[in-house]
C-alpha cells in the first residue's frame, strides 16, 4: 500500500519528495494506506500545539496529569491524543487499553481505543474493538470510516466501501471519509472513480493538505502530471510539488507499473462508455458494526 499523503509532516519541517509505493498490483508499505477518521481525538477539551517543541511540552503536562489521575477519563483521551500526534502510538494504546478496562462499555472510549490499535498497526485488534464501539442505533461516523481504513489495509477493498458509504449516509461529503473512499478505489485500480471521488473530496470547504495531496498522487498514476502537480502547489512550494510528482514518475519508470495503469485505465474508460456505471453498494447500519475481518 501507499502512505496516506506523500509529502512531509507538519513536526518535519518543509515537505520534501518522498519515494512513493506503487498502489496497482505492488502492495507491501507497512504504513496505512488511508486517515483513521478520528483518531483517538476524543476529547475537544484542549488543542494540541502545531509546533513539535510545544507538543512535547504538553504531552509532557498532560502526561503529569494522567499520572495524577489515571482514571480521569478526559485527561487520558487528551494525554493519548498527544501521544498520537508524537507518533508514540504503542504508549498511545496502552494509556487507552488502561482506560478501555475502566469503561468497558463507554462507546467514546472503546472508539479512540480501537482507532489507537490500528494507528499502532495492530489491525484485527483495532477491528474487534471497533466493532464494540457503535451500536445500529448509535452508529458513529468517524467509527465506520476507521473500520472501512482497517478493511482496505486488510485487502477487503469492497467491505471497506461499505464502511464509508455508510459513513457518508450519517456525514455527507465529509472530505476524509471521500478522500479514503478515493484512495479505496485506487487500490481496487478504479482511477477513474478514484479521481472523481477525490476531485469532490478536495471540493469541498473543510478539506485538507491531505486530500489534496492524495488526489495529486491518483491523478500522477493516471499520468496527469501537469494537473497533479497543480493540485500539490495549492499546499507546497512549487519545487516540493514538482519533487513529489516526479517521484512518482521515478516509481512508475523503475516498477514498470505504468503500463499496468494505463492499460487498466483504457479497459475502464471503454466499459464505461459501453455500459451503464453500477450502484454503488451501501452498507446497512444493523451490519456496520460488525468487525471487518
Amino acid at each position: 500500500m501507499f502512505p496516506s499523503h506523500f509529502v512531509a509532516t507538519r513536526r518535519k519541517g518543509a515537505p520534501s519528495a518522498l519515494v512513493i509505493c506503487a498502489l496497482v498490483a505492488l502492495g507491501g508499505c507497512a504504513q496505512p494506506l488511508t486517515d483513521v477518521t478520528g483518531s483517538i481525538g476524543a476529547t475537544r477539551r484542549a488543542e494540541l500545539p502545531t509546533d513539535e517543541a510545544e507538543l512535547r511540552r504538553f504531552a509532557d503536562e498532560w502526561g503529569r496529569r494522567f499520572d495524577a489521575d489515571p482514571k480521569n477519563k478526559s485527561v487520558a483521551l487528551t494525554y493519548a491524543k498527544a501521544l498520537h500526534a508524537l507518533d508514540r502510538n504503542a504508549q498511545a494504546v496502552a494509556v487507552l487499553q488502561g482506560l478501555a478496562i475502566r469503561y468497558p462499555d463507554d462507546l467514546s472510549v472503546l472508539g479512540a481505543y480501537g482507532k489507537s490499535l490500528a494507528d499502532a498497526g495492530r489491525l484485527r485488534d483495532a477491528a474487534d474493538v471497533l466493532s464494540r464501539a457503535h451500536t445500529p442505533e448509535r452508529p458513529d461516523w468517524t467509527v465506520l470510516s476507521a473500520q472501512g481504513s482497517i478493511a482496505d489495509q486488510l485487502g477487503n477493498h469492497e467491505e471497506a466501501r461499505e464502511y464509508y458509504q455508510t459513513a457518508l449516509k450519517i456525514k455527507p461529503n465529509d472530505p476524509k471519509v471521500l478522500s479514503n473512499l478515493g484512495l479505496s478505489y485506487a487500490l481496487s485500480k478504479q482511477l477513474p472513480q478514484a479521481e472523481s471521488t477525490l476531485l469532490t473530496a478536495a471540493s469541498q470547504p473543510t478539506a485538507d493538505m491531505r486530500v489534496r495531496q492524495n488526489l495529486a498522487l491518483v491523478l500522477a498514476l493516471q499520468g496527469k502530471f501537469e494537473e497533479a502537480e497543480s493540485w500539490s502547489r495549492h499546499d507546497l512550494a512549487p519545487i516540493d510539488a514538482a519533487a513529489n510528482v516526479a517521484s512518482i514518475r521515478q516509481m512508475i519508470a523503475q516498477s514498470n507499473s505504468w503500463r499496468e495503469i494505463q492499460s487498466y485505465s483504457e479497459k475502464t474508460k471503454r466499459k464505461s462508455a459501453e455500459a451503464p456505471a453500477p450502484r454503488a453498494r451501501l452498507g446497512a447500519l444493523t451490519s456496520s458494526a460488525t468487525s471487518p475481518e
